[in-house]
């Protein structure tokens, strides 16, 4: 864990821990490389301007993830974005963001096939990858208590949108349903975009059962399948979502 290159001095984090605001991204490094690291950097530049008003400088930030990597083969790096100095009655003065990184290990066994409920929550600032995770988190522990894996969110219509740190694609004969909706724009949706086409509309919750698939996209894990929503279930071996698994697999890493 390095603050701005440097160790951390616990009072630095004490702003970060009480009020909770700012915003990051995590990217999975493998062998000194990052799939979508351009747009990890842009969501980093993008995001700080938004809450902070400032620049945020990429050399900086890639050699401060450089840093705290090492020569580790596999990790997930955590970019956090805060200023120690907030006040949490002038939040106004906030201008001197810092750069927090902090990495946890990848999980060694390959994840299983993801069963999901559905609850109602609209993300605030849906555009910003931003510190906010009560909310999501507190849905989240509620779905596992009823005994599923993860929560999917819908809106206060019924329209699906994304999970608590996950998007969500359905399948749909051969092709990509990507929902459509106010979320948070994810890394890995956007890189299986690139490399795949899909389309995107609004997916009612209640037309579950015209789909013949569904997945799930973010940094740390990739492609994951689902093989239920609520009483909508499907086979956890859809040939085209291992196939998406694959395609995104391939995309070549850029290097820190």
């Amino acid at each position: 864990m390095l603050l701005n290159g440097k160790p951390v001095d616990l009072d630095h984090l004490r702003i970060l821990g009480l009020t909770n605001y700012g915003h990051f991204t995590s990217m999975r490094v493998d062998a000194g490389r990052v799939r979508g690291l351009a747009l990890h950097l842009d969501r980093l530049t993008r995001d700080c301007r938004a809450l902070f008003g400032a620049e945020l400088d990429q050399h900086e930030v890639r050699s401060y993830v450089r840093q705290v990597v090492g020569s580790a083969e596999s990790t997930v790096a955590r970019v956090t974005v805060f200023d120690p100095d907030l006040d949490l009655g002038y939040p106004a003065s906030a201008s001197r963001p810092q750069v927090l990184v902090t990495t946890r290990a990848v999980s060694s066994v390959p994840p299983r096939p993801l069963v999901l409920a559905t609850r109602c929550y609209e993300r605030d600032v849906p555009a910003v990858k931003h510190l906010g995770l009560f909310a999501t988190i507190f849905h989240r522990r509620q779905a596992q208590l009823a005994g599923f894996d993860d929560v999917l969110f819908v809106d206060r219509e019924g329209f699906i949108s994304e999970g608590a740190t996950w998007n969500v694609g359905l399948i749909e004969g051969d092709e990509i349903v990507w929902p459509q909706a106010p979320v948070l724009p994810g890394i890995t949706m956007a890189l299986i975009q690139q490399v795949r086409a899909g389309l995107e509309r609004r997916v009612d919750v209640s037309e579950l059962d015209r789909y013949t698939a569904a997945f799930t996209t973010n940094a740390a894990v990739g492609v994951r399948a689902v093989t239920a929503i609520d009483a909508t279930r499907w086979s956890d071996m859809t040939p085209l979502v291992e196939q998406i698994r694959k395609d995104y697999s391939a995309i070549p890493g850029e290097p820190l």
